[in-house]
């Protein structure tokens, strides 16, 4: 029976990891699926408490905790809702079945004859609670598997737009990690050489000691290339890293590639080749040829809070608070780092800023640990705003090059995609070689990764590659490279964002090229029903087939263009459509978005999401690159990283949700950006007749592209 369980629940089969009843005679919800910020917290809360017959208010929902929750792996991958809500579903079925027995035994009827209504099991007249029959349910058991969860017409809670229990002490109190505090800490701050490639620190003896008996330092801790620093108050801490960054002299050997400005050094680099997917069909005869080539420049998270941590040690044993996506993944890594059982080691989760992938919170915790170590107190460490643009992993460069023919009918009968991209997978604690970044600067350094990226179906850089068309004759290569120039890994969409950016864009050129309105020339090589519903939806929405208006600023021009996509293939179908103003940049009009995520169990929290990928791919479009050399990063601070500002956000957004109660439930999260990014290129050729291939679209390059 657990053979067909979801894997999170196979990996954690002990009911009582899941649901317990508390001392207090609350209902205790623990899962390993944590909040960062897409409102999961709510989404469990509400199947939890549909599953177990309680209002919300009377469940206690506690969130990555390795100590008390099961073993989720990561909050990543728009997996939360679709694998990780459904696992705590089937537990909470069978956890209520269990206290409905009890129930009937107690009351000596039958166990169709006792009705659950707000968490009281009642008959004839008598009812009891959870605390009630806590002792007559034992938890500490392996589930089995045989309780289906509730039907879709028998849900009460799921479907709604609950208030977020988490919003409140975020918006009036102190909701983060930032503001936990620990009695006795210190706070840390690490100081960062130029580069990963760069040799130890050296100081002069007499620096170190006057940097020792700055104010306030208690301890300044030197391994190998890790430099941290402790101090009474935060201030002290930051003005003692300054110093102590001064006061080092670093070799730095210039070991990195140069790059260009349309990612073409990437196909320059040695690369492991692989196909991923293929289909030949009896060749049509071609009378139009397509080739043209797309880019994406490195991405980072660029958080507005940077990442924080705090660490103490017991003895040999490591207590850690962090906003990471995965606190047994962490787990796993500080046990590696330090030499000691996953055992003693308890990592519990606390809300960060906005988390996209891999960013740099394991990192910090890393650091926070070790410096705890060397101090022997506990150490709030917290990066600064350098740190975070420099040194947390960014998403990779990537280039996609598509060849495609067309017949006289304007159908393609071949199409051919190759995508070059550094790996998206180098989170620490999924394999037993380290990838924390103290790793590769302490003495002795960690050994290097193996080169490795996510497989298919969900993939890493050629995640999306696989276009939703009918294209019977069809191949899709995928070249992953070797060490890039800048720490490189998961960033929300992976690779969907380069791909389907890709695919869009030439798409429309195609459509162009069959003479054809480009929702036609989708709608002629689509057969999934799903994807023809959300596409209609949107276009529909934004009445695709009706003029434009006159554009509002002088000198201006409107465009509208259409993206489609569904994320992973295997997740939310998603089409935008967007309307833009193009002078000297490109301005956003109006945005249209329809999703389609099978059953929706918060409504505006999924709107949520959608809103803000959306937002966030039109940041990453039109303004967003990591600057770098071949010394590192060179992007150091918000001049050097402009994102999206308040007054450049869309008129209007309006997002439909295609919600279906009886399908399951589909990851939402990334599902935008690719669509989002090729929707406004789409655009922007629509209303000047230029196409430009390379991202960002800002006005310098727009300038290029128009030659002027």
């Amino acid at each position: 029976m657990m053979s067909a369980w979801p894997a999170d629940i196979a990996n954690n089969p002990r009911l009582s990891r899941w649901v317990r009843v508390a001392a207090d005679g609350v209902v205790e919800v623990d899962a390993g699926k944590v909040e960062l910020g897409q409102g999961l917290a709510t989404t469990q809360l509400q199947i939890a408490a549909d599953e177990l017959e309680l209002a919300p208010g009377q469940i206690r929902l506690r969130l990555g905790d390795t100590v008390h929750g099961p073993d989720q792996g990561l909050t990543a991958g728009s997996n939360s809702t679709e694998v990780g809500a459904m696992a705590l579903r089937r537990v909470c079925a069978e956890v209520r079945t269990l206290f409905v027995q009890a129930a009937a035994q107690r009351l000596g009827v039958s166990a169709a004859a006792v009705r659950v209504e707000q968490g009281r099991f009642s008959s004839a007249g008598r009812s009891l609670g959870y605390a009630d029959l806590a002792g007559d349910v034992d938890l500490d058991r392996a589930a089995r598997g045989d309780v289906p969860p509730k039907p879709p017409a028998a849900r009460r809670i799921a479907g709604q737009s609950l208030p977020r229990p988490d919003l409140q002490r975020k918006l009036f109190g102190a909701g983060f990690v930032h503001d936990v505090e620990w009695p006795g800490m210190l706070h840390g701050r690490v100081v960062r050489p130029p580069s990963c490639a760069t040799q130890r620190p050296h100081f002069d003896t007499a620096a170190l000691q006057v940097l020792r008996a700055l104010p306030g330092v208690h301890t300044l801790h030197i391994d190998g290339g890790w430099i941290g620093v402790a101090a009474t108050r935060e201030e002290q801490a930051i003005a003692a890293a300054e110093a102590v960054q001064r006061a080092a002299r670093w070799s730095a050997p210039a070991l990195r590639p140069e790059g260009d400005d349309e990612q073409r050094w990437l196909r320059t680099l040695p690369a492991e080749a692989s196909v991923v997917d293929e289909g030949r069909a009896d060749a049509m005869p071609a009378v139009h040829h397509f080739e043209a080539d797309y880019s994406r420049p490195f991405v980072a998270h660029a958080s507005i809070g940077p990442s924080c941590a705090l660490a103490r040690w017991d003895g040999n044993c490591l207590s850690v608070c962090s906003h990471t996506q995965g606190v047994f993944t962490l787990r796993r890594e500080l046990a590696g780092l330090f030499g000691i059982l996953a055992e003693q080691v308890t990592v519990t989760h606390a809300d960060g800023a906005g988390c996209y992938g891999h960013n740099g919170a394991d990192d910090a915790a890393v650091d926070a640990a070790m410096l705890a170590r060397a101090a022997c107190r506990p150490v709030r460490l917290q990066w600064s705003r350098e740190d975070e643009l420099a040194w947390s992993p960014v998403g990779p460069a990537m280039s996609v090059r598509i060849a495609a023919a067309l017949d006289a009918q304007g159908r393609i009968v071949d199409w051919q995609h190759d995508t070059w991209s550094f790996s998206h997978a180098q989170r620490p604690g999924l394999t037993p070689e380290l990838s924390c970044l103290a790793s590769a600067l302490r003495d002795p350094p960690a050994a290097p990764r193996p080169l490795r990226d996510f497989a298919l179906p969900a993939g890493g850089g050629q995640r999306n590659a696989v276009p939703i068309y009918d294209l019977p004759s069809r191949r899709i290569g995928y070249r992953l490279l070797p060490a890039p120039p800048l720490r490189t890994s998961a960033l929300r969409s992976l690779g969907a964002h380069a791909n389907v950016f890709a695919i869009e864009s030439a798409m429309d050129e195609l459509a162009a090229l069959a003479g054809q309105d480009p929702l036609d020339f989708r709608l002629a090589h689509l057969n999934d029903t799903r994807a023809i519903a959300v596409l209609r939806a949107a276009t529909d929405a934004a009445g695709w087939r009706a003029p434009l208006q006159t554009a509002r600023r002088d000198g201006a021009v409107r465009g509208r263009g259409l993206g489609l996509a569904r994320y992973k293939n295997s997740s939310a179908w998603c089409a935008v459509v967007v309307e833009a103003e193009i002078a000297e940049r490109i301005a956003l009009e109006h945005v249209w978005v329809a999703v389609d995520a099978g059953e929706v169990v918060h409504p505006d929290g999924l709107a949520n999401q959608i809103e803000g990928g959306v937002l966030q791919a039109a940041s990453w479009t039109l303004k967003e690159a990591v600057a770098w050399s071949t010394q590192g990063s060179t992007t150091r601070s918000w001049a050097d990283y402009p994102i999206l500002g308040f007054d450049e956000l869309p008129r209007t957004l309006q997002v439909a949700v295609l919600s279906d109660p009886a399908q399951p439930p589909l990851g939402v999260g990334e599902c935008a950006a690719g669509p989002t990014a090729a929707a406004i290129a789409n655009a922007l050729a629509d209303a000047l007749g230029l196409r430009v291939r390379h991202l960002p679209l800002s006005p310098g390059r727009l300038a290029r592209a128009a030659g002027t």
